[in-house]
């Protein structure tokens, strides 16, 4: 269970980070599909910041929680931008990237309440 925690763990901070750092740099595509939707530079680069700090408080074990809930927060938001586009098959992959943070929250906080109460006895 820790090694496929782990590997999800890897695909989604490289998703955050990868995701983040092409709309920080303005990528045509990001600029284009994004704009249409009412998102400008400032916007998107704004947008991409978020999801480079969400994906990098993902990484590291402590922060884990709160990166997990900025990514998803842009994720979510980004699904349903693909969702009004209807690029359905990009939103599925987005949407199974939300469950997997849920999961990897759910799994963090299950993690702290056992080293709790460890500590507690």
């Amino acid at each position: 269970m820790k090694i496929f925690l782990n590997v999800i763990l890897v695909i989604l901070v490289s998703l955050a980070v990868s995701s983040g750092g092409t709309k920080i740099m303005l990528m045509q595509q990001d600029v284009e599909f994004f704009g249409q939707y009412g998102f400008t530079n400032p916007i998107l680069i704004a947008f991409g910041v978020t999801q480079l700090v969400g994906g990098v408080l993902l990484a590291i074990a402590k922060t884990r929680i709160v990166g997990a809930l900025i990514v998803m927060f842009t994720f979510l938001i980004s699904l349903v931008v693909l969702v009004i586009a209807g690029d359905i098959p990009v939103a599925i992959v987005t949407f199974i990237s939300v469950l997997f943070l849920v999961f990897i929250i759910s799994q963090s906080i299950k993690s702290k309440n056992i080293n709790t109460s460890a500590n507690n006895t």
